[in-house]
């Protein structure tokens, strides 16, 4: 795979095998922590996409997690 250009705007949303990827995720636990609120999505006709903000909120909140002593 490719690096982007540089100029190239960043995707607004990403398929979820494009946030499998980002997150190191498999596609189980993509949908699991989809139900259970942790990450969000829209969904554009039958397709579900995840929002760039919501990786970030995510990743955010793993952080936050992490430094809590949280969960997982």
């Amino acid at each position: 795979m490719t690096a982007p250009a540089i100029d190239a705007p960043a995707r607004a949303l990403y398929r979820i095998t494009d946030a499998m990827r980002l997150l190191s995720l498999s596609r189980s636990v993509i949908y699991e922590q989809i139900r259970a609120g942790r990450l969000r999505t829209v969904r554009q006709g039958r397709t579900r996409l995840v929002p760039a903000a919501a990786i970030t909120d995510y990743v955010d909140l793993l952080e936050q997690e992490a430094q809590k002593g949280g969960t997982r």
